[in-house]
């Protein structure tokens, strides 16, 4: 089952069922007026929806054009959006940047941080921020919606909850990080609206590429239009979404449509960009910009500025952007 929200004029959008190319939508208002509704009610809803994509796929519903343009983040604002660390390699790259020291818990248990989940930014919305100075970063990264989980949930019982999957960018002011820190009070000036793909799909219709846990994907990464990586999300995985969730449980209850993020994708590798075509290159500027500063002695590639562009998609084995392409440009105001 593949969802998707649509502008309407409401905060939280119209739900609308897609066709299994992605070409055609329905709206699903006779099922749930958003997902939120839908995840709320998952038990009856699930499977009115999948029958919905079914018709739609069979033509006995006529259905309309999917623009992704016109889609919201699939949950436009969330009861809660929590962040994980699932990559280690990717915390050994900016661990500098992050001022984080403790190797053994970031081997031992994942880092969590919970960032802003009442305005999460459409997949063609821009990247806003003050000033270009301020280091502007993307992290690509995996995230899933999940149902609802109790304080102290088992494995078994997180991955249960794994409701849908999606892409997102979960954009950092790097000039901010270290006095977020040290602060004390963890991320929030430095992490400004997070942007979701389009499209959210269940893990059953992603079949072979979902297991144990994670999207075992490449996700590509261009940055004004060449590329900058295209890390395989299945590969290199410390702690799988399972993991993330248990954390996250650990000491509360976690709502339904509670979203969270596996980190920013990172495989293990000594290259420098320009990559190849075949390359793994990077899901993030400050990791490129660590190993360049290794192998050169300085970074050599900029931080995202005004006027910038970053693209981002998860590609199936025929090529196609499974959840449909984030697409974010610069706007400094």
């Amino acid at each position: 089952m593949k969802l998707a929200t649509l502008k309407n004029g409401r905060p939280d959008g119209q739900l609308v069922v897609l066709s299994s190319d992605l070409s055609r939508c329905v709206s699903a208002s006779r099922v749930a007026i958003n997902l939120q509704a839908a995840l709320d009610d998952w038990t009856r809803c699930s499977p009115a929806l999948e029958a919905l994509g079914r018709e739609l796929d069979a033509g006995a519903i006529a259905g309309q054009s999917f623009d992704a343009s016109e889609a919201l983040a699939p949950l436009p604002r969330a009861y809660q959006w929590i962040d994980g660390s699932g990559y280690l390699s990717h915390l050994e790259r900016v661990r500098s940047l992050k001022g984080s020291k403790d190797a053994e818990l970031q081997s031992d248990r994942p880092l969590l941080y919970q960032g802003a989940s009442d305005s999460l930014s459409a997949p063609h919305d821009p990247i806003v921020a003050t000033s270009d100075e301020l280091a502007i970063d993307l992290e690509a990264e995996i995230a899933v919606i999940i149902g609802a989980v109790p304080m102290g949930a088992s494995r078994e019982r997180a991955a249960a909850a794994i409701r849908l999957v999606t892409v997102c960018n979960d954009v950092s002011l790097r000039r901010l990080v270290v006095d977020d820190l040290q602060n004390g009070f963890g991320f929030f000036h430095a992490k400004p609206s997070t942007a979701f793909a389009p499209v959210v799909i269940t893990p059953e219709t992603l079949g072979a590429s979902w297991s144990d846990n994670r999207l075992h994907l490449p996700v590509r990464i261009e940055v004004n239009g060449a590329l900058f990586g295209q890390p395989n999300a299945g590969t290199d995985v410390h702690f799988d979404f399972a993991d993330l969730i248990v954390e996250a449980a650990r000491t509360r209850n976690l709502a339904a449509g509670t979203i969270i993020g596996g980190g920013t994708i990172s495989n293990r590798h000594d290259e420098t960009l320009p990559i190849k075509r075949d390359g793994i290159g990077f899901a993030c500027i400050a990791e490129a910009r660590t190993v360049e500063k290794l192998k050169y002695g300085r970074a050599r590639t900029p931080f995202l500025k005004a006027g910038d562009t970053v693209r981002i998609g998860a590609v199936a084995t025929d090529g196609r952007s499974i959840f449909g392409d984030i697409f974010q440009q610069v706007s400094i105001v």
